[in-house]
């Protein structure tokens, strides 16, 4: 009895540790991800706005 308890301990903190390791990758790869970014210039678009202006007098 001692002995399944005792693999069963060993089993169970082992998965702990494999997922704090998955955790952790997915951590690293959003992070360098994030970094590779950062060497690029702005990428969002350029907005240029072609309507006509609404003259002030007539408010």
């Amino acid at each position: 009895m001692k002995l399944i308890i005792l693999l069963l301990s060993l089993v169970t903190g082992f998965g702990a540790t494999v997922k704090k390791s998955s955790d952790d990758m997915k951590a690293l790869k959003a992070k360098i991800e994030l970094n590779q970014y950062s060497q690029y210039p702005n990428l969002l678009p350029v907005v240029e706005v072609v309507a006509p202006r609404i003259p002030n007098d007539s408010i």
